[in-house]
């Protein structure tokens, strides 16, 4: 890679760690299903009318709006307002790796090699690891549900491979507009139109400011440049710089929150990291087995593994 795109890399990297601490400070300022909502719609307004018409069939849109928009992202929020660290969520969310590839060889036929059994392993052991250092300050229900959101992320990064986007921004500009409604009615339901009237009147620059930089700088801006990384070098390459997201995370939430980092939330992250390493940086046997064009929906560049899409916006 050229220095201006590993510089890019490192940079989407940052800003998708920091977005963790950046949706923890926005969590005082609004409910978390309505923070989640207002993030799709200002993510998807005005730039649907910018990137044209979607390049994939509407099911494909709408089945990874509903499984990445309003559960994956509906359960990480409700989490981390019902106490999950933002570093630790940062963390944990990497596990969505082994749940990947474990929907993969379900739906997609995939086998895993021994070393991405391995690597699944390891990542595991990180999460137990992570769950007895949240066991010992923090509600344990809290983590549950970034676990869950992890699952959700893991069957839509299938439900991506599957839809195969051409135009990665178009698809995820177009995906954003599939949640604001479920979103906002969930909100409605559970967190309460009152509740929620009173986050909008109590809007100010700092909040505002807390749901341009999820939805343009995290999603838009974030989103558009890693697919543009994709498509001019192959995943193998791409993907490791995705294992900063924790790093950066981690960092931020110390650094702006004072979260405190001890050695068994060290010794997680060492799991964590090294097993998504060997799960997602392997290609598995089907995979390596499969002969088709290089931007087929079942592979990624010809010279590099499939690309499972780790390291998508959080």
């Amino acid at each position: 890679m050229r220095p201006a795109h590993i510089c890019l890399a490192v940079f989407v990297a940052a800003v998708w760690g920091v977005n963790f601490t950046v949706v923890e400070v926005g969590l005082g300022h609004f409910p978390p299903l309505l923070f989640s909502a207002l993030r799709f719609l200002v993510a998807a307004l005005p730039a649907v009318f910018f990137v044209g018409r979607p390049k994939v069939a509407w099911k494909w849109i709408v089945a990874v709006g509903l499984v990445l928009g309003v559960a994956k992202f509906g359960l990480l929020f409700i989490g981390m307002d019902a106490g999950m660290p933002a570093g630790l969520a940062s963390l944990v969310l990497q596990i969505q790796a082994v749940f990947t590839a474990v929907v993969a060889h379900v739906v997609l036929g995939e086998r895993p090699t021994g070393v991405r059994l391995a690597g699944m392993g390891v990542a595991l052991c990180g999460v137990g690891l992570a769950a007895v250092d949240e066991g010992t300050g923090g509600p344990l229900g809290a983590f549950a549900l970034v676990i869950a959101a992890a699952a959700c992320w893991g069957v839509s990064n299938v439900l991506t491979r599957k839809a195969s986007p051409p135009d990665p921004l178009n698809f995820m500009v177009w995906v954003s507009t599939v949640p604001v409604l479920p979103l906002l009615g969930l909100s409605l339901l559970t967190e309460g139109p009152a509740r929620d009237l009173d986050a909008l009147r109590a809007l100010d620059w700092r909040g505002a400011g807390i749901v341009v930089y999820v939805a343009w700088i995290t999603t838009v801006l974030g989103f558009g440049a890693w697919g543009r990384l994709l498509h001019r070098h192959p995943a193998s390459t791409v993907a490791p710089f995705s294992l900063l997201v924790p790093v950066f995370g981690m960092s931020s939430a110390a650094l702006f929150l004072g979260e405190p980092i001890g050695p068994l939330r060290w010794g997680a992250a060492a799991l964590l990291v090294g097993g998504v390493a060997l799960t997602s940086l392997t290609p598995s046997r089907t995979a390596r087995a499969a002969v088709g064009p290089p931007d087929g929906p079942a592979n990624g560049p010809a010279d590099g593994p499939p690309r499972d899409r780790v390291g998508e916006p959080v």
